[in-house]
């Protein structure tokens, strides 16, 4: 029997509870899933983690998933999912604005790899406004961004982000 097998991709800058959220719930609705770290030409080099340390702080916060794993990609995520053998790409809306240009690519992904479905989950209602961009200035900002992100990467994030 085939294995379904989805694809989550993102920049992951850091990683959020919200992105553990669709990861988890993705989880749940295919027999693998791989969180493939994308460099994202939008923000070359305004990171402020590097690729490894985001993969590094996916893996600590998946360990409680055993059918997601972590990886990473620089090219296109449509060749990237026919690569892996993955029948969907699972991506995250929090709010309207965000699915203008999610459908766009998910069209795009569609004419270059006709075998994969992009599948849109909602965000749970108490992560729609929050963001990696978010986490990012209440942290320089001196704020508490616990309720922001995973436990186990909340050090992580203050000794890089905080003041």
């Amino acid at each position: 029997m085939q294995r379904k097998i989805a694809v989550c991709p993102g920049s992951f800058d850091p990683v959020t509870i919200g992105h553990l959220d669709i990861i988890r719930r993705a989880s749940k609705l295919f027999d693998n899933v791989i969180v493939v770290v994308m460099s994202n030409y939008k923000k070359m080099g305004n990171y402020s983690f590097t690729q490894a340390e985001r993969v590094e702080m996916l893996i600590r916060c998946t360990k409680d998933m055993p059918n997601v794993v972590v990886d990473t990609h620089c090219g296109l995520l449509a060749e990237y999912a026919k690569e892996k053998g993955a029948v969907a790409i699972v991506k995250g809306l929090r709010a309207v604005s965000d699915f203008e240009d999610e459908f766009q690519q998910a069209l795009i992904n569609k004419k270059l790899n006709p075998d994969v479905e992009t599948m849109f989950l909602a965000a749970e209602a108490e992560s729609m406004y929050l963001s990696s961009s978010v986490v990012k200035q209440v942290s320089a900002l001196g704020g508490d961004v616990s309720p922001f992100v995973p436990g186990e990467i909340l050090e992580d994030i203050i000794e890089r982000l905080g003041l």
